[in-house]
């Protein structure tokens, strides 16, 4: 398996933007659905938007209208499109290959670990 990154977090102020990106190094993600995950404080993991091999797109009401996903067409980076941030937006943000569900309970980063090559590590953002 190869290990997911996420890059693009940090620190921003309230109606501020940030574009998150994940990779997965020498690998693609053609054939693959991809997600956007988050886990804020007290929070399940929750999903944030996710894109289908055929292009659907689901968006959590909680970010729809702000928040955007998209994937190039060579299938290599896929991103979250951040706007008019809420710092209820604060939370670590991971990238989930063929992971999508709205189901998932419990805390992102414990689900990252137990299914390596699926996750990404994280990443902060924080709205303030």
């Amino acid at each position: 398996h190869v290990q997911l990154v996420e890059s693009g977090g940090g620190s921003v102020q309230a109606g501020g933007s940030l574009r998150l990106s994940c990779t997965a190094p020498g690998s693609t993600f053609a054939g693959s659905d991809m997600a956007w995950y988050r886990q804020t404080p007290g929070n399940d993991c929750e999903l944030v938007s996710s894109i289908s091999v055929d292009g659907d797109i689901y968006t959590a009401d909680s970010v729809k209208d702000r928040f955007t996903i998209s994937q190039d067409n060579a299938k290599i980076t896929v991103s979250l499109q951040m706007d008019s941030l809420k710092s209820e937006d604060t939370g670590v943000y991971y990238c989930a290959k063929d992971r999508v569900s709205l189901s998932f309970r419990g805390a992102c980063q414990g689900l990252a670990e137990a299914d390596f090559g699926h996750w990404g590590q994280g990443t902060q953002v924080t709205v303030s």
